[in-house]
């Protein structure tokens, strides 16, 4: 009887052996298969999607355009040290494992069968692909897909390659997808000019990037960033990638203010009109500029503009009228439009006053009145409610001498390291040099405020007295050309519509308009000889 049970038990313990054997060498050929089967998606639309950045004459960011704030960056654009945090902080065998980390393939199964807390990918790999090439889906058979994936792409591209696909699309927080819009919306800068500090800090925000982009502006958040940061900089230095001298010099990075001031808004008058202007140059629509990852480098300077917003917030209107201003700075002879303030707000009112706004010019015109102007300003003399560029770009005209120079705002546009456009000033001569010495004489003869050498400065408008219904005040010199310029109006009698209205008289707003030129060519000429070309 017991040899008996004995030769069942020892038949039944090998039919368990072949039994398992199967079942292992089934789901072998089984794996092998869905591999042959398995096919490397191409990166979801929204993952590939970039945005086109403005920066002011210097590269200092003013905003941007399209859905997505992402700009690809090539892998040799990002420093080592950079890619070498990324990789301490996420996955630090990423060099040398083969795109799937097994441990942490069965916790996400266990988690799906038990019903337990979900589990996310392990390595930089299955984070790209799951980030980029997959939906967001929490299933095991998406799990097991994107493991197949990622020992695919593992297999058929190179470390380099997956790395610089995962810094460009991983999300940082701040509404950033990708490195470079990390750079710049955490530092302003670009990704190439990161710190090792700064890199290390983007590093350890990815791990909760909803949580962490609070970082400089909540001191519990920060705090929390910056042990984080610590341990990215010993596992760095622990690692090999930066000295024992590195690390003991790393200072926690400062950030830029977030969420963003209530400057930001105004500088949407001035993206909208180099948007277009780099569209046009560019023959493409205004949607393949926003989705295009350029860089399109303006000739505004953003310290000044921002004087500009400080300068005239405090303005107020009479009861039930608004107060308007305008004020538009030209490089005379070149066209660079360095200033352009078309309003306080443009979420309340996207209508650009400088560019747009026609604005009674009254004794404004008197200098023109006895010359012959020809080219795009032949019909000056007869508008007689010109848009402040217009008459700005008059009044540079003769600060150049006679020479008029097209306005552009639009200084370089580049995709990709690779630059598509630059801009070439457009000039012809509109006055001769006797009719630009009589309209020079003519302003000089208008109430002069402390001109410089050189300098013409005067003030001229609609209206007269308490009955002033719009300013023009300039003051020009060979190197720049100021206008500003304040006019109000109120509602009409039908509805949406306006009329013009008087301005407040106190205080006096030829004074203010002055005072606004006054205080924004102090600010000016601090920069004017380092403007960019």
């Amino acid at each position: 009887m017991r040899r008996r049970l004995r030769r069942t038990r020892g038949r039944w313990l090998r039919r368990l052996l072949v039994a398992v054997g199967v079942l292992i060498g089934v789901l072998c050929a089984a794996a092998v298969v869905a591999y042959r089967l398995t096919e490397i998606p191409e990166p979801h639309p929204d993952t590939v999607t970039q945005s086109t950045v403005f920066t002011d004459g210097r590269g200092a960011y003013l905003g941007r355009r399209g859905p997505v704030d992402r700009q690809e960056v090539p892998l040799s654009q990002v420093p080592r040290y950079v890619q070498d945090a990324v990789i301490a902080a996420e996955n630090r065998s990423f060099r040398t494992d083969k795109g799937v980390s097994p441990k942490a393939i069965a916790r996400a199964v266990l988690a799906s069968v038990t019903g337990g807390e979900r589990q996310g990918g392990s390595t930089i790999t299955q984070q790209y692909v799951k980030n980029a090439l997959l939906t967001p889906e929490q299933s095991m058979s998406r799990k097991l897909r994107e493991a197949l994936i990622a020992v695919k792409l593992d297999r058929t591209r190179s470390k380099d390659e997956i790395l610089a696909g995962y810094l460009n699309t991983v999300y940082f927080g701040r509404g950033s997808a990708g490195i470079e819009a990390a750079a710049r919306n955490y530092f302003g800068v670009g990704t190439r000019d990161l710190t090792v500090s700064q890199g290390a800090a983007l590093a350890a925000i990815v791990n909760i990037p909803s949580y962490y982009e609070k970082a400089g502006s909540d001191p519990r958040v920060t705090a929390t960033l910056q042990d984080r940061w610590e341990w990215v900089l010993d596992a760095m230095e622990a690692g090999g990638s930066i000295s024992a001298a590195q690390r003991q010099a790393a200072v926690f990075p400062a950030f830029r203010f977030y969420p963003p001031g209530t400057t930001e808004g105004q500088r949407q008058y001035m993206i909208d009109v180099a948007a277009k202007e780099a569209a046009r140059q560019l023959g493409i629509s205004a949607d393949e500029l926003a989705r295009g990852g350029y860089t399109v480098r303006t000739t505004f300077d953003l310290a000044l503009q921002d004087s500009a917003t400080e300068s005239v917030k405090a303005l107020k209107g009479r009861d039930g009228t608004l107060l308007h201003t305008a004020v538009v700075a030209i490089r005379p002879g070149d066209g660079a439009v360095r200033l352009l303030y078309g309003g306080a707000d443009y979420a309340r009112q996207p209508f650009n006053d400088a560019v747009d706004g026609a604005v009674e010019a009254g004794t404004a015109l008197e200098p023109f009145a006895d010359v012959q102007l020809d080219g795009p300003l032949r019909t000056l003399n007869r508008s007689a409610a010109p848009t402040p560029l217009k008459l700005a770009s008059a009044y540079a005209a003769v600060a150049a001498g006679g020479v008029y120079a097209a306005p552009y705002t639009v200084a370089e546009i580049t995709r990709g390291g690779q630059r598509l456009y630059t801009a070439r000033p457009e000039t012809r001569r509109v006055l001769g040099e006797k009719e630009a010495f009589v309209v020079n004489a003519t302003m000089y003869g208008r109430p002069q405020l402390g001109e410089g050498a050189g300098e013409a400065y005067f003030t001229g408008g609609a209206g007269g007295g308490i009955t002033r219904r719009t300013v023009w005040s300039t003051r020009m010199s060979s190197e720049l050309s100021l206008t500003t310029v304040l006019f109000a109006d109120r509602p009409g009698k039908k509805k949406n519509t306006t009329v013009p209205a008087q301005l407040p008289n106190s205080p006096a707003p030829t004074e203010v308009a002055q005072g606004v030129v006054a205080e924004l060519w102090g600010s000016a000429g601090r920069g004017v000889r380092d403007a960019p070309e």
